[in-house]
């Protein structure tokens, strides 16, 4: 009964937060960035508490169990990408850009076609992403209160149309810096009573290695990627993670591009060091006392819940109801603030880039775009709550790959072109973006995960879930080609920084 308090707790103080900010907001810049008054120490936090989602403590540790050290590269991959968004892409990016990624590569191009595809790529790259997060939701309350899953995912789509409807990009950092702090302490916490438990770390690894269910656990190899799969997979993390929209437009809500790169220097610590306990101490134990728990298994004998909730299964056991009930409410913020996150890069995105773009760059009246900014945050919940219920029974973790997948094939390439190649034309990156995003859904469509798992076919039409190794290289050789049979002097654009 205690953790019914602590959601209800969570769910006060986030509430709480909203309205705070929503007396704040003064308008556009409000909604988008926070009228880029967050510090560098504060945008660092909400940066890890954007990047820190359900994925990390509640998908991760299901890999591990489920397929061992497999799961090192879903930590390494964004890892690599923060240091290199670091290097080449913060800069220029605030420095260019105001509410949107769309501001940045239309600042370059002037074109409302680019604008267009750019914020149809932001919303269907976050769409997915936010799916991932509903579906930790649902499947994290279902277990706490003992609802359906359908229910769970429909209460917590309304809370984040709230949180974005009249909080803002204000309420979401906030939100964003609250859930960072408690969940690293939570994090720390239950990474010691692992360890206490088992009588040392080294211990901690022996008890896994004797778990009847853990054999290969800690080689790789376990998801039988292939080498092409494997370097697909690294990839997509890798630059799937310079061009997720909910984290770059982060980059607005700072003052100057200074305190960018200092909240990204903050963010990567936080997240870095709050993944490799995760990997190497959480995830094995959930192996350990988790996986031989047999009280834990259903009929099937399956854990629980899913592998999605051994993170929360491993609180209860080591901490009893009272952790159960901490964890998950921290589980239940990190959801909410992601969410939040999420909902707003698509709003701003629908409300700023595309309906902008269709108007052909003529600015909507300041109170018109805010209510297309609700209306687009109340749509993008009805739609989230579907695709969650279709997707119930996937990884979250794998679904954010998917995102990131997208991201990879579009964002990314997009934004790296229009700051460093000053041959790009408004043909070649419309062409780029429109090819990468079709060929990146068509490939998740048509991988095992979707084909099979989800729509229930015998067989893949493509037999890898990730193909980023094609689809990003593609992406820069229609970019590539276009512009040059489409160059022309006024068409090209100057580069952002030096080549």
């Amino acid at each position: 009964m205690n953790q019914i308090y602590y959601f209800l707790a969570t769910i006060a103080v986030t509430i709480a937060i909203t309205f705070w900010a929503a007396r704040r907001n003064s308008g556009r810049a409000s909604f988008y960035a926070a009228e880029g008054k967050i510090t560098a120490p504060q945008n660092g936090l909400a940066i890890a508490g954007d990047f820190l989602s359900a994925g990390t403590i509640l998908g991760i540790v299901g890999l591990f169990f489920g397929f061992g050290m497999d799961a090192a590269p879903y930590m390494i991959g964004p890892m690599i990408g923060l240091l290199l968004m670091l290097a080449f892409i913060v800069s220029p990016l605030r420095r260019l850009g105001r509410y949107t990624l769309g501001d940045v590569i239309a600042h370059r191009l002037q074109s409302a076609q680019i604008r267009v595809v750019i914020g149809l790529c932001a919303v269907v790259i976050s769409l997915i992403y936010l799916v991932a997060q509903l579906v930790g939701a649902g499947g994290l309350i279902a277990i706490v209160f003992g609802i359906p899953f359908n229910l769970a995912v429909m209460i917590i789509a309304a809370l984040m149309t709230i949180y974005v409807a009249f909080g803002g990009m204000l309420a979401a950092t906030w939100v964003q810096i609250v859930k960072a702090v408690l969940l690293v302490g939570m994090i720390a916490a239950l990474a010691i009573l692992c360890i206490v438990q088992a009588g040392g770390y080294a211990r901690l690894f022996d008890l896994a290695e004797m778990s009847a269910r853990s054999r290969d656990m800690f080689h790789f190899g376990g998801l039988h990627l292939g080498v092409f799969g494997a370097a697909s997979l690294v990839l997509t993390l890798a630059v799937g993670m310079m061009g997720m929209p909910h984290v770059l437009i982060r980059f607005f809500t700072v003052p100057d591009e200074a305190a960018a790169r200092r909240s990204l220097v903050i963010g990567t610590t936080v997240i870095g060091t709050a993944m490799a306990v995760v990997l190497l101490v959480i995830g094995p134990a959930g192996i350990a006392f988790v996986g031989a728990e047999e009280t834990l298994r259903d009929a099937s004998g399956a854990i629980a819940g899913g592998s999605n909730m051994i993170t929360i299964h491993l609180a209860r056991l080591l901490g009893g109801e009272l952790l159960f009930g901490l964890m998950s409410a921290v589980a239940l913020s990190t959801i909410l603030a992601v969410v939040a996150g999420l909902t707003i890069s698509i709003s701003s995105a629908t409300s700023h880039d595309l309906v902008l773009g269709v108007l052909t760059g003529k600015p909507l009246p300041e109170r018109t775009e805010m209510i297309l900014f609700r209306l687009a945050a109340l749509i993008t919940s009805a739609v989230a709550t579907a695709l969650a219920i279709l997707f119930q029974a996937e990884n979250i973790t794998f679904l954010i790959v998917m995102s990131q997948t997208v991201a990879a094939s579009t964002t990314f390439p997009l934004l790296i072109l229009a700051i460093y190649w000053r041959g790009l034309t408004v043909a070649g990156a419309v062409s780029a973006g429109l090819f990468g995003l079709v060929s990146s859904l068509l490939g998740i469509i048509a991988g095992p995960a979707a084909w099979v798992n989800a729509l229930g076919h015998a067989e893949p039409l493509i037999p890898t879930d990730y193909p980023a190794l094609v689809m990003v290289p593609a992406t820069f050789a229609i970019a590539w080609i276009v512009s040059l049979l489409t160059a022309q002097p006024a068409s090209r654009v100057k580069s952002a920084a030096p080549l």
